[in-house]
């Protein structure tokens, strides 16, 4: 049990870490790259996915904050489920408090992956992959047993 917890702490660091440094290049050193289907452009999200719930602007990041808090709470009373899910709960720490960093040092989340061949995606970021990793990984553990994440 130790060494997924020490497993955890290391992976969430090091994902953290380098996804603050990203955002930081294209927030601060004008990173952006064109390409021809994907480009690296700097955009400021102030809602959550597709910028729903933009109109909480200031309060947002104190909401997800609360989610987070509270999310520690149910983990730390509920140890195994942290035990079963850690690769996905680090995953999802990462993703959640990097993009609340976001918020509280650049007033939005910084996102920069834009894909426009073929259609337009909404921009994005690392730390929203690592959330929808993390959804995927809990999904199927759900789905296909205990054993299998």
């Amino acid at each position: 049990m130790k060494t997924k917890l020490k497993l955890s702490i290391f992976v969430f660091v090091l994902l953290f870490a380098l996804d603050q440094f990203i955002k930081y290049g294209f927030a601060n050193l004008s990173w952006d790259v064109d390409g021809p289907y994907m480009s690296l452009k700097l955009a400021y999200n102030y809602g959550v996915a597709f910028s729903m719930f933009e109109f909480l602007d200031g309060y947002l990041k104190y909401i997800q904050l609360g989610i987070i808090v509270a999310a520690t709470i149910y983990l730390l009373k509920n140890k195994e489920v942290f035990y079963d899910y850690w690769l996905a709960s680090t995953l999802l720490y990462v993703g959640a408090l990097s993009n609340i960093l976001d918020r509280f040092t650049y007033g939005a989340v910084v996102d920069y992956f834009y894909w426009h061949y073929g259609f337009e995606f909404a921009i994005f970021n690392i730390a929203d992959v690592l959330i929808n990793i993390a959804v995927a990984l809990i999904l199927f553990k759900q789905f296909f047993g205990k054993k299998a994440v």
